[in-house]
C-alpha cells in the first residue's frame, strides 16, 4: 500500500470536501427552514460559477469576481423565492409539485447557460501558481485556497448562527414554524435570509469549483449526488452534519480511485449514501441545529 498515495489523495478529499460542504450547507438549510427538497441547488451552483466567469472576463480581479458572482446568484435565487417559492407556499404546494418545480427550474437554469455562454468547458483568468509541495505530496495553490476560504466560511456561519438575533430565529424556524411564528418572529425575513445565505454559499461553492476544475454547464449537475449523500449522511436539516458528511463523501471518494477508475466516484458516494440510509435513515447527528 503506497502511503504516500493515499495521503495525497486525502488531501485531495478535503479540498473536495470542502466544496461540497459549502453548497451541501446551503442545501440542507432550504430543506431544514423552508421544507423543500431543491434539485436545482446543483445548477444554482453553476449559475454562480459562470456569473463569476462573466466578471472575471471583463478584466475584473478573480477574488472580487466572486464576490460580484455571488451576489448575482443571490439576486436571481432571490428573484426564484419571489416569483415561484413564496406563491407556491401559498398555496401550499405539496412536497412533489415542488420537487418537480425545483427539477423544472434547474433545466431551465443549466440550459440558459448553454445558449448564453455555450457548452464547452472554460477557465477563469488566473496568474499562474506553483503547486506546494511537502514530504512528496503534492496540494495545488488553489485547492490551498479552496480549503482556507471553507474554513473561514464555515466559521463565519457558526457565529450567525450561534450568536446573532437572525441566526436564533432561523434555528428556531427549523425546529418548529408555527410556534416560531406565534412567537413573535418573522418567518419571511427568515425565509429571505435563508435563500441569501444558501445562494452565496453555493455560488461560492461553485466558483471553488471553478478555481479547481475548470467551468462547465453540468458541473453542479454532477455534484447534485454528493451534495444529496452529504446532507443525509450528516443528518437533514443540520448544517454542521451536512459539513461532516460532506468532507465523508469528498474524502471517500477521492481515497476510492485508489482502487477503483474515476468514472466509479459517484457511485461510491451513492452507496455511502445508501448504507446511512439502510442503518442510521437519521444521519450521524440529529437533522436540526
Amino acid at each position: 500500500m503506497d502511503v504516500i498515495a493515499l495521503t495525497q489523495l486525502l488531501l485531495n478529499g478535503i479540498a473536495v470536501g470542502s466544496i461540497i460542504a459549502l453548497a451541501a450547507v446551503g442545501l440542507t438549510l432550504t430543506y431544514g427552514i423552508l421544507r423543500l427538497s431543491n434539485f436545482a441547488h446543483g445548477d444554482l451552483m453553476t449559475l454562480g460559477a459562470y456569473l463569476t466567469l462573466l466578471v472575471n472576463g471583463m478584466g475584473v480581479n478573480i477574488w472580487l469576481s466572486v464576490l460580484l458572482g455571488c451576489a448575482a446568484t443571490i439576486a436571481g435565487v432571490l428573484l426564484s423565492e419571489k416569483l415561484i417559492w413564496s406563491p407556491m407556499r401559498f398555496k401550499r404546494a405539496t412536497s412533489t409539485t415542488l420537487i418537480i418545480i425545483s427539477i423544472g427550474l434547474a433545466l431551465f437554469i443549466r440550459n440558459g447557460i448553454i445558449l448564453f455562454w455555450g457548452g464547452s468547458n472554460q477557465r477563469y483568468d488566473l496568474p499562474v501558481a506553483e503547486a506546494v509541495q511537502f514530504g512528496g505530496l503534492r496540494l495545488p495553490f488553489y485547492d490551498i485556497v479552496v480549503i482556507g476560504l471553507a474554513i473561514a466560511t464555515i466559521a463565519a456561519l457558526h457565529y450567525l448562527l450561534q450568536n446573532t438575533k437572525i441566526g436564533k430565529a432561523m434555528r428556531a424556524v427549523a425546529d418548529d414554524l408555527d410556534l416560531a411564528r406565534v412567537s413573535g418572529i418573522d418567518v419571511d425575513r427568515v425565509v429571505l435570509w435563508t435563500w441569501v445565505i444558501a445562494g452565496g454559499l453555493t455560488a461560492l461553492g461553485g466558483s471553488m469549483l471553478g478555481l479547481t476544475e475548470g467551468v462547465r454547464p453540468n458541473m453542479g449537475w454532477f455534484l447534485l449526488l454528493p451534495m444529496f449523500a452529504a446532507v443525509i449522511l450528516g443528518g437533514i436539516g443540520n448544517p454542521y452534519g451536512a459539513i461532516a458528511g460532506a468532507l465523508v463523501i469528498g474524502i471517500g471518494q477521492e481515497i476510492s480511485t485508489y482502487w477503483l477508475p474515476t468514472e466509479y466516484k459517484l457511485g461510491v458516494a451513492l452507496v455511502m449514501m445508501v448504507l446511512v440510509l439502510l442503518f442510521r435513515p437519521q444521519g450521524l447527528f440529529k437533522g436540526t441545529f
